[in-house]
């Protein structure tokens, strides 16, 4: 039986008791990003506790700065302001320490279009009505609306890892359950840039009046804030949400991010989320090349994009794809209490995880190894009539995944 954990850090959360009261307060506002080549990933070996990863670094003196330990990957990420080479070479004559990493920057991944924001708040002081509810495009060609007679994944967990989320938009606020900001941990998760708050409602916009609605429109959310307002984050945050979602009960996590660069202390994070229950799906990417990481790892669901016609626009990365979902003029909610239309495979990659918290609703007890042979079932998918390495197995359909378990 599947658990909902809110037991989170009071200045962070506070329990979601009576509707329309936003849980969290203030707006995160994130400093810019430290260049990359002064942050580094001091990988220790097997078995160095804490106090023996301190002795290591701390005998450093001002050479190093901002220590952050992710016990996860028995890691500890630092900031070496100058002589960055010889400073690492007197860290590895360590003989605890087994590598160090670049803290590598990873980016949102949507193709933004232009005059596409529809504002729920015009000049003035008066607020306008929400919207009417309607039934994006990409929702109804995975066949969702069909599915919620079977299952709206209630009580299934959804962490979103991106630039937070809209924690009182008025088509999210009610399955916002908790959250974290990575970045800043005395802020909130609060979505400062937007691409956070598209995503969610893709997965969980609620099915009410207003606005739009989302693959399981009664999942849990969970704002994992790894991006800071630009779209950016380092390594060292995606690796700590990852261990706040191990910690916090997540079933799916959805990363709408990607870098071109392979991270063996990266890798060893997914698997351990992986290992430990939790469906990971991400975006294949925009830039018509390779599958970004983590959608190129095995243990990663890789989404690719589709558009209204059901073909695969170039842009959508290629090589190791599992899965493709709409990712082309996707409309859906956004930071403000507004709604945006986004294209990318950050958009299409949340259409796959709330199929995974749909049938996670029927079949509590799936491992993510359970959950990828179910979507990837003869019948379960539709052929685009691409190459596997383009389509993978095809259009994933919400329909037939719950009624073909």
């Amino acid at each position: 039986m599947r658990k909902i954990f809110l037991g989170l850090s009071l200045l962070l959360v506070i329990f979601l008791g009576l509707g329309g009261i936003n849980i969290f307060a203030g707006i995160d506002e994130d400093s810019e990003l430290i260049p990359a080549p002064q942050r580094k990933i001091v990988v220790f070996r097997e078995g160095a506790s804490i106090p023996e990863r301190n002795a290591v670094l701390k005998q450093l003196g001002t050479k190093i700065k901002g220590m952050r330990h992710h016990n996860l990957v028995n890691a500890t990420s630092v900031v070496i302001p100058e002589n960055i080479e010889e400073v690492e070479a007197e860290i590895l004559r360590n003989p605890n320490v087994k590598a160090i990493e670049p803290d590598i920057v990873f980016t949102a991944l949507p193709l933004r279009n232009p005059h596409s924001e529809r504002f729920i708040r015009p000049s003035g002081t008066k607020p306008t009505p929400q919207p009417s509810q309607v039934i994006p495009w990409g929702i109804s060609r995975i066949n969702a609306p069909q599915a919620w007679g079977t299952s709206t994944g209630t009580g299934v967990n959804v962490a979103i890892l991106d630039t937070g989320i809209q924690l009182n938009h008025p088509d999210l606020q009610v399955n916002i359950k908790g959250g974290i900001n990575t970045i800043n941990p005395r802020k909130t998760p609060n979505d400062d840039n937007g691409h956070g708050t598209h995503v969610a409602g893709i997965v969980a916009a609620v099915n009410n009046s207003i606005g739009v609605v989302g693959v399981a429109p009664e999942a849990n959310l969970y704002a994992v804030k790894v991006l800071n307002a630009a779209g950016s984050g380092y390594l060292s945050d995606i690796i700590e949400g990852l261990e706040w979602c191990i910690s916090r009960g997540m079933d799916v996590a959805n990363m709408s991010f990607g870098a071109s660069s392979d991270s063996p202390i990266f890798h060893e994070a997914i698997t351990n989320a992986y290992n430990a229950g939790i469906v990971l799906v991400a975006a294949a990417g925009n830039d018509g090349g390779s599958t970004l990481y983590p959608a190129a790892y095995n243990e990663v669901i890789a989404v690719a994009a589709s558009d209204e016609n059901n073909q695969i626009p170039s842009w959508s990365n290629r090589g190791k794809i599992d899965f493709t979902a709409p990712g082309v003029s996707i409309y859906s909610t956004y930071k403000g209490s507004k709604y945006k239309t986004l294209s990318g495979t950050s958009m299409a990659s949340p259409h796959v995880a709330g199929v995974c918290a749909l049938l996670l609703q029927i079949k509590p007890t799936y491992s993510p190894r359970d959950v990828y042979a179910t979507l990837s079932k003869p019948g379960n998918t539709v052929d685009l009539g691409y190459t596997q390495s383009i389509q993978g197995y095809g259009l994933v359909d919400a329909y037939k995944v719950i009624t073909n378990p």
